[in-house]
């Protein structure tokens, strides 16, 4: 039984900013999820930012919506976590913050039968292929620098943030330099339709695929954008539950997905999507939101999942925290990093860590 729920506000400073088409982070800024048990715990992290740049969710509303909501009803109806997003559907939206309570509920559960997320969630891998996304740059030649040094980090894929005004110039750049990469281009819905030149432009540089190139409710612009191109389109943020993977499917506004399990409303629902893209052939891989090592954790345990074919953005703790809040994760020479084998999740935070970087603490328990 779940006693309770303790909720966490931290702030982990970035290594370095972290610039996209929606804006500049120099700040890990999340809400960490503890379900209390009898006998022990379960971790889980919200995705949600500061503000309501990427989403329309954002810290302050995931802490009301679990605090006043959510949280009540787990704890009134005890579901365990495959019944957990039943018993919340009543709220309508705030997947990010139902995405943490699930992954509390679920990191609970395994360690308590001694099994590791990635069994419990049908994963297959041992490690994973690692790509990494590198936000946009004062200059083409500090893109390529920032590429170069990744490459000799080992990761697998590139992914190069791009706004207007910052989009062809440097990926030429990039292509010029490094002919042979997997390389890919993630606008974050900066475009609009009248944009189709600029991305028929891009045919010639070999990429890998084109993610979210217009705003995210424009299902039937990026069908008819990818009518229009042989490069592959694929689907982020357009993307918030597995009916939205349906309808993207059935429009051909897309040929592949990132599955972000805490934007899809969490890791049951990212299941849902690996598994209808999977039937359609149809490959996906697993984004990544600057996580700490609890939500890379819960990463690496979906894309150990049969479908995830094409390197995610699970990068190196190091790459975004000069101290991560648990062990750091670390990629290897050959671009793959070990998914976590112990009980639920794998990891734990470090106590005087944790301590350090918290800002604001909240305990709602069963009355």
């Amino acid at each position: 039984m779940i006693e309770g729920y303790e909720l966490l506000m931290i702030r982990l400073p970035l290594v370095s900013p972290f610039r996209t088409s929606f804006g500049t982070e120099t700040d890990k800024e999340c809400i960490l999820v503890r379900a209390l048990t009898s006998d022990g715990h379960g971790w889980g992290e919200c995705v949600a930012s500061p503000d309501p740049g990427y989403s329309a969710e954002f810290n302050e509303s995931a802490w009301l919506v679990m605090r006043d909501h959510l949280i009540p009803s787990l704890l009134r109806d005890q579901p365990d976590a495959a019944g957990s997003p039943v018993a919340m559907e009543w709220v309508r939206g705030h997947p990010m913050a139902k995405a943490a309570l699930e992954m509390a509920l679920l990191d609970a559960e395994c360690r308590a039968a001694g099994v590791s997320m990635s069994r419990r969630l049908g994963g297959v891998r041992r490690e994973v292929e690692v790509g990494v996304s590198i936000g946009i740059q004062g200059s083409s030649a500090e893109m390529v620098a920032r590429v170069a040094e990744h490459l000799e980090q080992g990761y697998r894929r590139i992914k190069l943030k791009i706004e207007p005004g910052a989009d062809r110039e440097p990926v030429a750049a990039v292509r010029e330099a490094f002919p042979d990469i997997l390389l890919s281009v993630d606008a974050n819905g900066a475009y609009g339709p009248d944009d189709s030149p600029l991305f028929e432009s891009m045919e010639e540089f070999g990429l890998l695929m084109i993610e979210q190139p217009l705003e995210p409710p424009d299902l039937l612009g990026h069908a008819r954008l990818q009518a229009r191109l042989r490069t592959r389109l694929c689907l982020d943020e357009s993307v918030a539950s597995p009916e939205d993977a349906v309808a993207a499917l059935e429009l051909e506004a897309c040929r592949i997905i990132n599955i972000k399990q805490g934007r899809v409303g969490g890791l049951l629902a990212g299941i849902a999507i690996h598994d209808l893209c999977r039937e359609q052939g149809v490959p996906v891989w697993c984004g990544g939101m600057l996580e700490t090592g609890i939500g890379r954790a819960g990463n690496l345990a979906l894309a150990s999942l049969p479908g995830f074919t094409l390197p995610g953005d699970i990068s190196a703790s190091a790459r975004y925290f000069h101290e991560d809040l648990t062990e750091p994760f670390e990629v290897s020479a050959e671009g793959t990093m070990p998914v976590p084998t112990g009980p639920g999740l794998g990891v734990e935070p470090a106590a005087e860590r944790l301590a350090a970087i918290t800002v604001r603490q909240e305990t709602i328990r069963k009355e």
